[in-house]
């Protein structure tokens, strides 16, 4: 067990010492219609697109109206992996090979019979998925999967007998899982696995001893919100009564960057590009966006109101909405709209007033995609539509309107893949379908309709794996289940035989 523990401290020392380069996260897993890997050039890869507009249901998982409500999409190699609940098993650990290829299986029955091992926090790590679950003996532990049902084990039973160690947080990075667990010793602190009963293991005890304020117990210092930034990761922790964002090489050592009383709430931690941006609350329910490159935290600015949120990453900027006031908390005077951020408190201000005055434009759904920022927003004369920005004030037009008028279209779930957005919209004659666009509005396009007429099947969670976009949606006979598109490389949708 020793050996073993320390090939996984070296490894992980090894991974600390260098970043790995971004190519081996970006389409990880290009396959050949036969399934075999396959390198494919840059230009292919920035040519991905749909063989055509039509989804396809890829299995009554549970026949009938009721659905099995398929959970947690994420991409393996070569295979989507989910949960859903198939009326015979609970809901248990599926996955699919999307169009064609093997099919959509369970993948085991981790809780025999009708009774659900719900699994959580489904993460993959080159090619291993790392999830929780209950077995109904062990109590929540971690477990790990290689697609099949002999190769679906617990990792460790980390707090032997029936409560479980509830294993949280779950962060890849490299061939391992960063995790917080309690073992019922040491509280709930940080841990790491590499799928094997020796290579999991309490990586470090940042609250030892006994809680101050319940002496008897063990100190937990609740590691949470573990955000990757390159090769390192952060993460917010308590150590006594103060609470922390920590810094961690995945090695023994974290240091802290920012720390506060305990009452501080710490959230929205946000990866961009070598730095992280986070807002801080010191309990009076307004927030202060921060960010550090490392060393300790600089504040850039504080919003008044509502948190700002949908902090995301578009290039080496961050985009966010901000200034919404709502019971009794005043908010900016131009309301909530758009904001950019470069890491420099003069670098922090407003995109642009896309709704004039006090009203709000509230943009939301926001999706990096091709250097912009796509999201809704409404303009106080075309309702809630699609818009994109490159964080100027010029540059933040409206993409398309879907619905003319005041109505809107309301877009939803959007999400960028492989030079493509997905997302929902709400359309008379049509209700909530699926939709696609390449960036411009004659390439903003329906998918075919799932629930025809009015009726909306609300599709969600999209996500590309192997050779098909996945995502789950509801229509009149079938209820929620999964359905995909065919999604290839330029020039690969006339390849007939089995896909990946």
């Amino acid at each position: 067990m020793a050996i073993r523990r320390l090939l996984v401290l070296l490894s992980l020392l090894s991974a600390a010492c260098g970043p790995v380069p971004d190519e081996a996260f970006l389409e990880e897993d290009v396959l050949t219609e036969g399934g075999g890997a396959e390198d494919l050039s840059s230009q292919e890869l920035a040519g991905w697109r749909p063989c055509n507009n039509a989804p396809l249901l890829l299995a009554d998982i549970r026949p009938g109206t009721a659905g099995s409500r398929p959970r947690e999409l994420v991409h393996g190699d070569g295979v989507l992996f989910f949960t859903a609940e198939d009326g015979v098993h609970g809901r248990e650990l599926w996955k699919s090979s999307g169009i064609g290829g093997a099919g959509t299986s369970l993948v085991k029955d981790l809780r025999q019979g009708s009774a659900s091992s719900n699994p959580r926090r489904l993460t993959v790590a080159w090619g291993k998925l790392f999830f929780t679950a209950e077995d109904g003996v062990h109590g929540r532990e971690l477990w790990v999967s290689d697609g099949t049902a002999e190769g679906t084990v617990m990792a460790k039973d980390i707090w032997p007998g029936s409560i479980g160690s509830a294993p949280d947080q779950l962060l890849a990075i490299g061939d391992v899982v960063y995790f917080a667990a309690n073992d019922g010793v040491n509280g709930n602190e940080l841990w790491v696995s590499d799928g094997t009963p020796e290579g999991t293991f309490l990586l470090e005890d940042l609250y030892p001893g006994d809680d101050i304020s319940t002496p008897g117990l063990p100190g937990s210092s609740s590691p949470r919100r573990l955000t990757r930034v390159g090769d390192t990761f952060y993460f917010v922790a308590n150590l006594g009564d103060g609470v922390h964002v920590w810094r961690s090489k995945g090695l023994p050592g974290a240091t802290s960057v920012f720390s506060g009383p305990e009452d501080t709430f710490l959230l929205s931690l946000t990866a961009v590009g070598s730095s992280l941006f986070f807002l801080v609350d010191n309990g009076e329910g307004e927030a202060s966006l921060w960010r550090t490159w490392g060393g300790p935290a600089q504040h850039l600015r504080f919003f008044p109101g509502l948190y700002p949120h949908e902090l995301t990453a578009v290039g080496r900027r961050l985009f966010f909405s901000a200034g919404a006031g709502e019971d009794g908390l005043p908010g900016d005077p131009r309301g909530e709209e758009l904001w950019v951020s470069r890491g420099t408190a003069w670098g922090t201000a407003l995109v642009r007033d896309l709704r004039p005055g006090t009203a709000s434009s509230a943009p939301g759904s926001f999706a990096a995609l091709g250097g912009r920022l796509y999201f809704a927003a409404e303009d106080g004369a075309r309702g809630r539509e699609l818009w994109r920005s490159d964080g100027t004030a010029r540059g933040t037009t409206l993409l398309r309107e879907l619905v003319y008028g005041a109505a809107g279209s309301s877009p939803q779930e959007l999400v960028a893949i492989s030079g493509r957005l997905f997302f929902s919209a709400d359309t008379p004659g049509r209700g909530r379908e699926a939709w696609m666009s390449d960036g411009t509005a004659s390439g903003t396009v329906p998918l075919g309709e799932i629930a025809p007429g009015a009726a909306s099947s609300n599709p969600r969670g999209f996500i590309r794996s192997g050779w098909s976009v996945f995502f789950t949606a509801t229509s009149p006979t079938h209820g929620e289940e999964l359905w995909a598109l065919r999604f290839r490389p330029r020039g690969r949708c006339t390849h007939q035989g089995p896909h990946r």
